[in-house]
C-alpha cells in the first residue's frame, strides 16, 4: 500500500477535477498504454493497470469519498478488480471499455471490441460486514479470518449454467450481442435506440440444459475463509473494501467487493480521542504530597510512571508514542493521562484526628502562585508543550 502512487496523480488530474475531467484523462491514458500498441511491454500493461485501478475509485463516489478521507488504507489494499495486482484484462474492458464508445464509436474495435462484441459482463452484488476491533488490534493492525457466506461459481459447470458436457447456444433474438435495436418513426425522422435482450437478459447466450447444481444460475451458496489485513489507525465507521470478494453475478461476470465496517470494542479503561489515548488515574492524597510510583495501562500492557512529590489535581501526563497510528502512517499519537486527587466520603476517628492536625499546618493553607496554578495554566502548558 505504501509504494501506491496517488491516484489523482496517476491520472494527471487535480482533487477538485469534475468526473468529465477524469474520464477524458484515463481515455487519454489507456489510449497510450494499451497493450495492443505495446506489444510485449509489461511496463506499459502494468502502466495500463495502474490507471484504471485509479479510475475504478476516482469514477464511484463512494470508493472516492474513502479514498479522499483515508487514502489507500481506506481501500482495504484493493480497488475495483481488487487492486493493480488483481486487475485482468477481461476486468477493465467490461468496467471501462463503454467510456470509448459503442459500435460506432472509432475505439469501438480498438478497445475491447473483441472480447465480447456489445455485451458487457456484469458485475455481481457487494456485501458488506462489521467488524469489530481492540485498541490493541487498532494500535498495531491486525489480519483477521472471518467465514464470509457468499455466491461462487458453480464447481459443477464452471459458472456457464449448463449441464456438464454442454455448451451454451447464441442468443437468436440478439445475435449474442446481448442488446437489440429498434428504429422508430418520428417527425424528426427515424430513430435509434438500443436495449438490453429481453430474451437472455444482455447475456448473448442461452442455456439449453440446465446444470443440475446450480440449476442453471452458473453459481451456489458457499462460506468462504476470508484473510483481511486491517491497517493500524482505522477508526469507528470507516469502510475498508475488498475487490472481488462480494457476490458472482448468474452465469459468470465480474465478482462484487466485500465492504468492511469497522467497529471499535470498548476498553475497560482506555479511551480514544483521534490518535491519542485518554486514562483517568485517581491517586490519594498521599501520594498526590510525597510522589509515588504507579502503574498505568496502556494498549501495549501496563508501564510505570513517575509522579512528583507536589502532584496537583488536573494536571496531564504525556506518554509519547503510547497512543494509535494515523492510518496514512503520518505518525503515532500520544497517551494523556489525567490526574484526579481521590477524596474518601468518610474517614475514622484516628484518620480525622490526624487530618485535623494538618488542617491547622500553615503548608496546607492554599496559596496562591506556587503550586496553586488554575487548570487553565496547567492545559496551557501541556498543549504549549
Amino acid at each position: 500500500m505504501a509504494n501506491k502512487r496517488d491516484y489523482y496523480e496517476v491520472l494527471g488530474v487535480a482533487k477538485g477535477a469534475t468526473a468529465d475531467e477524469m474520464k477524458k484523462a484515463y481515455r487519454k491514458l489507456a489510449i497510450k498504454f494499451h497493450p495492443d500498441k505495446n506489444p510485449d511491454d509489461k511496463e506499459a500493461e502494468d502502466k495500463f493497470k495502474e490507471i484504471a485501478e485509479a479510475y475504478s475509485v476516482l469514477s464511484d463516489d463512494q470508493k472516492k469519498a474513502r479514498y479522499d478521507q483515508y487514502g489507500h488504507a481506506g481501500m482495504g489494499g484493493a480497488a475495483g478488480g481488487g487492486g493493480q495486482g488483481g486487475f485482468t484484462m477481461d476486468d477493465i474492458f467490461s468496467q471501462f471499455g463503454d467510456i470509448f464508445g459503442g459500435d460506432s464509436s472509432p475505439f469501438g474495435s480498438f478497445f475491447g471490441g473483441s472480447r465480447g462484441g456489445g455485451q458487457r459482463v456484469r458485475k455481481g452484488s457487494d456485501l458488506r460486514i462489521k467488524l469489530n476491533l481492540s485498541l490493541k488490534d487498532i494500535a498495531k493492525g491486525v489480519e483477521k479470518k472471518i467465514k464470509v457466506k457468499r455466491y461462487t461459481s458453480c464447481n459443477t459447470c464452471s459458472g456457464n449454467g449448463a449441464k456438464h458436457g454442454t455448451s451454451l447456444t447464441t442468443c437468436s433474438t440478439c445475435n449474442g450481442q446481448g442488446q437489440v435495436k429498434r428504429v422508430q418513426q418520428t417527425m424528426l425522422g427515424q430513430m435509434m435506440s438500443t436495449s438490453t435482450c429481453p430474451t437472455c437478459n444482455g447475456e448473448g447466450q442461452q442455456v439449453s440444459e440446465r446444470c443440475d447444481t446450480c440449476f442453471g444460475e452458473g453459481r451456489e451458496l458457499s462460506e468462504d475463509q476470508i484473510s483481511i489485513k486491517i491497517p493500524g489507525g482505522v477508526s469507528e465507521g470507516m469502510q475498508l473494501s475488498m475487490g472481488g470478494k462480494g457476490n458472482v453475478p448468474v452465469r459468470g461476470g465480474v465478482p462484487g467487493d466485500l465492504l468492511i465496517a469497522i467497529e471499535e470494542v470498548e476498553h475497560e479503561d482506555l479511551k480514544r480521542d483521534g490518535n491519542n489515548i485518554i486514562f483517568d488515574l485517581p491517586i490519594n492524597f498521599v501520594d498526590a504530597v510525597l510522589g509515588s510510583d504507579i502503574e498505568v495501562p496502556t494498549v501495549d500492557g501496563k508501564v510505570k510512571i513517575k509522579l512528583k512529590s507536589g502532584t496537583q489535581a488536573g494536571e496531564v501526563l504525556r506518554l509519547r508514542g503510547k497512543g494509535l497510528p494515523n492510518v496514512n502512517g503520518y505518525g503515532t499519537g500520544d497517551q494523556l493521562v489525567y490526574v484526579n486527587i481521590y477524596t474518601p466520603s468518610t474517614v475514622s476517628s484516628d484518620e480525622k484526628t490526624m487530618l485535623e492536625k494538618l488542617r491547622d499546618s500553615p503548608n496546607f493553607a492554599p496559596k496562591k502562585g506556587g503550586n496553586s496554578r488554575t487548570v487553565f495554566d496547567k492545559m496551557k502548558d501541556f498543549f504549549q508543550g
